[in-house]
């Protein structure tokens, strides 16, 4: 409580104005909780009544924008009751503390750090903003060394004998992130046992990072020692061939792996839902969100060891489930919110109101804000100027709105932080206001101005200037731009029919959408029809064919057999699509669409397959397990067409498979000897265990390289193996009765239905989400969703998800009558355009078309519902018969002017 000063910040900034003042003769003025003001007659007290956390268990302004901390809820406990229908468990990791191995002395030496810590460094709001240095004496490393696995893969220090299925990839976005930063005399080494890069483009950066210097050594190092004064650190390591090597870094970075959270413990075993032995959130393969308790769900780290692309996924998949449980009730309990009416300012000249923000010290700790200020009093139709400390915060735009109505103002212009996250909150302000939303700009001098320029404080300042100049030479020349909104056709067209094809259209019918499902094949099941297990063991025969019987049962959902689509047109709400079946085409109206074409191994020429029995692939073994019978000698073979020049990707789930049918053969056959010859063991997250049961079992892994693969040839008695040992640094021979090739899994042929709706593939021609972690079952055109093999690689159970989540994300376009869609859209004069079509040829979402004017020839029309705003049809018209709304030419070039100034 002493540490009060009574500025008043509290009752300022609470927006709920329940800080109420009260005297009890005190000299000494103080803000205090009320659980203390019994006590201590104070100057500010809390109106529990009517305070926000008391009621709702929101806000906590105060304690937030309190300078000396004197305001705490620790000591406060609220009971509140929510009557809800579905409850959805997100409560996350805490990352692994290394401080009880001493062999790391984390928390002795300053630079030995943890990768969560080495993420602070290079934050730009970190202690050294945004540039690397050593905690010991603040010098720039020329050396900095990554030790995986902290934590994770270990049973004998922290019993987590999981994977933590992210630290390879942060570890070498770090190292690549640090290059950067430190130029090309800086060495980043990275201590790996297997290099777990098998999601979507990881290998891609792999190889990129390698091929800007990173230098991977497969070797555990154990411990760390200090050789001199200013922190240099010793690492002992041994390589391949068993040579001892001690080489010295100026930091040491452990990536520490993944454990549940205490409190998310406890809040599972209160909810009273299951756990697994490690603590995650029980759940099984073939219902991946659902937790052991009817209408809870969970998503993310809490169910096990995952990167944000499938977090995000989980968290739309277990938003799709208990939409399921609650869409009885959809609509019930929502309430629109109603804008005061428009003020038509059009024709009004420009009153332009600037609001430049201090953002705590992020850009008032660098350029001059006052001074910024005073300059955006200068600029033409500049009516008001105010400096805030933060203008996103819930009292400064409530004082906004008062501000725009009291001083009429028309335009408004923020300079702050990005308009990628707040322009919309700054929007939603004005139209509070009565001002369309399109009236306002924002100038970014947070992350264009004072984070690049943080030891340029004048620089920054004068830049700054600049940027808000612009920002009102654009503003003066904005116009109002209407709503746009489109009718919703209430179903869904799922375009494939295997296990992901299914999971998506039953998660729509089962909320009351019709949906259609159109399957090129005689029979549904897709990939899945080779396979027996799931990898945790569970019968997926059994499971598939309950799927299809209740797809079958399903009066919500059609099934098309022996169909295609062969045409496509519309847009989000909207899509007509042609689909041929049995020589006869029928179009289908539809509102969203979810693309799942599956994928197939592929079919290579290496080691004679095809052309000897002996040599299979895949799941050929269980299929034909009397293939086994005779075998003494099993060989699996990874990576056969993958991580290579022809598909550098890793199809993720070979390593899991193989390993699988390993064990299998040596717990049905224990005399039968297996081999798995790989390249890096990439069993993820608790698949680890399924590593870790196979060397018990005795199955022997040997790795090889590239560029030095293994050899097989024919034998009168059957196969030899030829490989090179790096263990033993010396080729071995193995005498194998069966050879099994892990082949690359390649995506159905997808050409056709993207170019039919307009949609982007890699180069591997797997379809492109819109955002590889934010957005990854949307593509970015609205109403198009994607999941399963088509999107890349994965397992049934990460299938089912991906599925759950695309039919989640379709939901919230199928659940309304109209759907609002970006008004900022091009806009063609009809009487400029000379139907040349050449808008029509390079838009990318099909969203413009050519159309018969009323015997006038062809002209160019926008659909605008499909249209993202991206500019390629203005800006490739050779008549300027385009324009785009807010980005008219004037206005762009009144910005571009401006900065000449």
């Amino acid at each position: 409580m002493d540490a009060c000063i009574a500025c008043g910040t509290c009752a300022e900034k609470c927006p709920a104005k329940v800080m109420d003042e009260f005297n009890e003769g005190l000299a000494k003025r103080k803000a205090i909780y009320v659980p203390y003001a019994q006590a201590v007659p104070l100057k500010y007290a809390i109106d529990r009544d009517h305070c926000i956390y008391f009621q709702k268990g929101r806000c906590r302004a105060c304690e937030k924008f309190c300078p000396t901390k004197a305001i705490r809820f620790d000591d406060v406990e609220t009971d509140i009751t929510l009557q809800v229908g579905s409850v959805i468990l997100t409560a996350g990791f805490t990352p692994f503390d290394p401080s009880k191995f001493d062999n790391y002395q984390h928390a002795k030496f300053p630079n030995v750090i943890t990768s969560m810590e080495f993420e602070r460094i290079l934050s730009a709001g970190g202690p050294f903003a945004g540039h690397v240095k050593r905690l010991s004496d603040g010098v720039e490393p020329k050396k900095i060394a990554w030790l995986q696995c902290v934590g994770s893969r270990d049973v004998n220090r922290c019993d987590n004998p999981y994977c933590s299925s992210v630290c390879c990839m942060y570890a070498i976005k770090e190292s690549v992130i640090a290059k950067e930063h430190l130029g090309k005399d800086f060495e980043p080494t990275i201590f790996y046992m297997d290099m777990r890069t098998y999601g979507k483009d990881f290998e891609k950066y792999y190889d990129r990072a390698k091929e800007q210097g990173v230098r991977f050594i497969r070797s555990r190092v154990h411990t760390i020692t200090e050789v001199d004064a200013s922190g240099t650190l010793n690492l002992v390591y041994a390589n391949d061939a068993g040579e001892r090597i001690e080489e010295n870094f100026d930091m040491v970075v452990l990536s520490v792996g993944m454990e549940p959270a205490q409190s998310a413990v406890d809040a599972a075993n209160i909810l009273g839902v299951e756990l697994n032995p490690f603590r995650f959130v029980k759940t099984d393969d073939t219902h991946p969100v659902d937790t052991t308790r009817k209408g809870i769900y969970v998503a993310g780290a809490l169910q096990g060891c995952k990167d944000i692309p499938q977090s995000v996924v989980e968290a739309s998949a277990a938003a799709c489930q208990a939409s399921v449980g609650l869409s009885a009730a959809r609509g019930t309990l929502v309430r629109d919110k109603i804008f005061p009416a428009e003020l038509n300012v059009g024709g009004d000249a420009p009153r332009i109101g600037v609001f430049v923000c201090n953002c705590g010290i992020n850009i008032g700790g660098i350029a001059d804000v006052p001074a910024v200020a005073a300059y955006a009093k200068t600029l033409p139709h500049v009516a008001y100027v105010e400096e805030d400390l933060f203008a996103c915060s819930q009292d400064t735009q409530e004082k906004m709105v008062e501000v725009i109505k009291q001083e009429n103002l028309n335009r408004i212009v923020v300079a702050a932080c990005t308009p990628r996250t707040h322009e919309p909150l700054f929007q939603e302000t004005i139209r509070n206001a009565g001002i369309n939303a399109y009236l306002f700009e924002m100038a970014n001098i947070r992350n264009q101005c004072t984070w690049v320029h943080s030891t340029e404080k004048d620089k920054a300042t004068a830049k700054a200037k600049d940027l808000v100049r612009m920002a009102v030479s654009r503003a003066a020349l904005l116009e109002p731009i209407p709503d746009l909104s489109v009718p919703v056709s209430k179903s869904a067209l799922v375009i494939g029919g295997g296990v992901a094809g299914m999971t998506a259209a039953l998660s729509l019918a089962n909320q009351g959408f019709a949906a259609t499902i159109v399957e090129k094949s005689n029979c549904l099941g897709g990939a899945a029809l080779d396979i027996h297990h799931t990898w945790r063991g569970q019968d997926v025969k059994l499971y598939l064919n309950g799927l299809i019987e209740e797809v079958a049962a399903n009066a919500n959902i059609t099934v098309l057999l022996n169909a295609e689509v062969v045409d496509a047109a519309g847009f989000v709400g909207n899509f007509e699509t042609q689909i041929r079946q049995n020589d006869s085409v029928q179009t289908i109206a539809h509102g969203a669409t979810i693309i799942a074409t599956g994928g197939k191994a592929a079919v290579v020429n290496e080691y004679g397959y095809g052309k000897n029995p002996r040599i299979t692939r895949w799941h050929d073994l269980e299929n034909c397990p009397e293939t086994l019978a005779d075998a003494k000698s099993v060989v699996f073979i990874q990576c056969m067409g993958s991580r290579d020049a022809n598909r550098p990707y890793c199809s993720r789930i070979c390593c899991t498979t193989s390993v699988s049918q390993a064990i299998s053969i040596r717990e049905q056959k224990p005399d039968t000897s297996v081999f798995i010859l790989y390249r890096d063991i990439r069993t993820f997250g608790e698949r680890e265990l399924l590593y870790k049961k196979a060397r018990e079992l005795g199955v022997i892994f040997i790795r090889y390289s590239l560029d030095n693969k293994p050899v097989v040839t024919e034998t009168a008695n059957g196969l030899l193996v030829d490989v090179f040992d790096p263990i033993l640094q010396k080729r071995v021979q193995i005498e194998a009765d069966l050879v099994n090739l892990a082949t690359a899994i390649e995506p159905a042929p997808n050409e056709d239905i993207a170019g039919f709706y307009k949609l982007p593939l890699n180069a591997e021609k797997f379809f492109m989400e819109a955002h590889a972690k934010l957005r990854p079952v949307d593509f970015a055109s609205d109403g198009l969703f994607v999941c399963g093999l088509a999107h890349y690689p994965k397992s049934i159970d990460e299938s089912i998800a991906q599925a759950m989540a695309a039919a989640g994300r379709a939901s919230t376009v199928l659940s309304k009558t109209a759907i609002s869609v970006s008004p900022l859209v091009s806009k063609v004069d009809t009487g400029k355009c000379i139907g040349c079509g050449l808008c029509a040829e390079v838009c990318p979402f099909g969203a413009i078309i050519l159309e018969d004017a009323d015997g006038k020839g062809y002209r160019a029309k926008n659909i605008s519902a499909s249209c993202k705003g991206c500019g390629l049809c203005a800006s490739s018209c050779p008549q300027k018969a385009i324009e785009m709304l807010h980005f008219k030419d004037e206005q762009i070039l009144a910005a571009v002017c401006a900065a000449g100034r």
